[in-house]
């Protein structure tokens, strides 16, 4: 279930409610009664920590291919070691 924050227009009040998506938004304000409480757009707790996506993540079987850039890392720095050579040879 998400988090959603709300302000109320009337007195300023902030608060933060855990509710079901299909759940009617809140109207009535806590603090001052008033039915002036609007939802507020506000960015998720969301944070991809650790070595990367991996291909099998939600699959089943098979080895695990890291996608975040295992194979990528090391054709990506073989080939800016040789650009950087082409940059030396034309400088």
């Amino acid at each position: 279930m998400p988090i959603y924050e709300y302000q109320c227009k009337a007195c300023g009040h902030r608060l933060e409610k855990l509710q079901r998506m299909s759940a009617a938004p809140l109207s009535d304000c806590p603090a001052c009664e008033a039915p002036e409480l609007n939802r507020l757009v506000s960015a998720a707790g969301f944070r991809l920590a650790g070595g990367g996506w991996y291909e099998t993540d939600f699959k089943t079987g098979g080895s695990k291919k890291n996608l975040a850039g295992d194979s990528g890392a090391s054709s990506g720095s073989s080939g800016s070691g040789s650009s950087s050579s082409r940059d030396g040879a034309a400088a």
